[in-house]
């Protein structure tokens, strides 16, 4: 249902109230706050209207009204109106941390910054590991035991034990790591699953489901190197009364921080969408805490998108200064890894 002119100026007024203050709004302030010259009557029919709508609820203490997760959902699709935000002030906190030569420490500069600039916690999904290889080896450790040893271009050295159904002989483990090197070093292990399908048809069953496992297990290996999210801040969001009010809600955030599971699908589901995502708690499944929110934008090395990076803070937050902050230090984040 559509809202005519003076039901979204209410509504803003009331959301805009609600985030500077934290208390519920009555029918009063928003005579005086809105700028609109209706009669005291007419906006509690309006805000009985909104109620009805889902966008605003009453508190059973007070009289006045807040924002429900639907309310804050419009309005930061229509209703926001975003300060501008002076690139040079994000630049000159993040400027010192992007001359870092080391990526990791770049990025975890950049989540530094968010929290500082926004006063919640940063978080940045840090990039996705291609997951090429040099060269791998099969090592036989006693029957149906192998380590599988892969090594990387630059160097590094992955290993993983496969626990196989056949006992391979050690011939047959060197014939199949010289094919896998002959045919694909250089590839990463994604490549390789899909040709795999096709391209070994000839060999013998057993081999191929060796060299399967071997693909599965290296990607995971070479996966597993560095931290997949970087966190700063979390401490800021302990003193957010909305998240911390209860031991129910504190024991959420830390399951979140800890667990990073949930925090991680919410940022690789970011990073399919352009510009920056709002994921508001109570309406986003991908938000634990009905009282949170996820301002995200996903950054970019060489054109091409390789992680997400955002704040989390109360669905009280300052979105209007939030988003901002978030867009810029992508961009930067972007332009600094592009030119490591």
């Amino acid at each position: 249902m559509q809202l005519d002119s003076r039901a979204q100026t209410l509504l803003k007024a009331l959301v805009e109230r609600y985030i500077a203050d934290g208390q519920p709004v009555g029918s009063r302030a928003l005579s005086k706050i809105s700028g609109l010259e209706l009669s005291p009557a007419t906006i509690r029919n309006i805000m009985a209207d909104l109620e009805e709508m889902g966008f605003v609820a009453s508190p059973h203490t007070s009289a006045g009204r807040v924002p429900t997760p639907r309310g804050y959902r419009l309005f930061v699709d229509t209703l926001l109106t975003v300060q501008p935000i002076d690139e040079t002030t994000v630049e000159s906190r993040l400027q010192p941390k992007l001359q870092q030569r080391s990526p990791q420490k770049i990025i975890f500069g950049a989540a530094q910054v968010l929290s500082s600039l926004s006063q919640f916690a940063g978080v940045v999904m840090t990039p996705r590991h291609e997951s090429v290889f040099q060269q791998i080896e099969f090592l036989r450790l006693s029957e149906r035991r192998i380590l599988l040893v892969v090594v990387a271009p630059n160097g590094e050295v992955q290993n993983r034990l496969l626990l196989t159904d056949v006992d391979y002989t050690p011939s047959q483990l060197v014939q199949a790591a010289n094919y896998i090197n002959q045919h694909y070093a250089g590839a990463t292990f994604e490549e390789v699953r899909q040709r795999l399908q096709n391209e070994l048809r000839q060999l013998r069953d057993d081999m191929t489901v060796l060299m399967q496992a071997a693909v599965e297990a290296g990607s995971e290996a070479m996966a597993d190197q560095g931290e997949d999210v970087v966190i700063s801040g979390e401490r800021n969001l302990l003193g957010v009364t909305d998240l911390a009010s209860n031991m129910t809600s504190l024991r959420k955030l830390f399951d979140m921080f800890e667990q990073k599971t949930g925090l991680m699908q919410l940022l690789d589901f970011s990073s399919k969408a352009n510009g920056v995502q709002i994921f508001i708690g109570g309406e986003s499944q991908l938000v634990p805490m009905d009282e949170m929110s996820v301002v995200t934008a996903p950054y970019e090395v060489n054109g091409r998108i390789v992680g997400t990076l955002g704040v989390i803070g109360p669905t009280r937050m300052a979105y209007e200064r939030v988003i901002p902050i978030v867009d810029i230090t992508a961009k930067l984040l972007s332009n600094a890894l592009s030119h490591c």
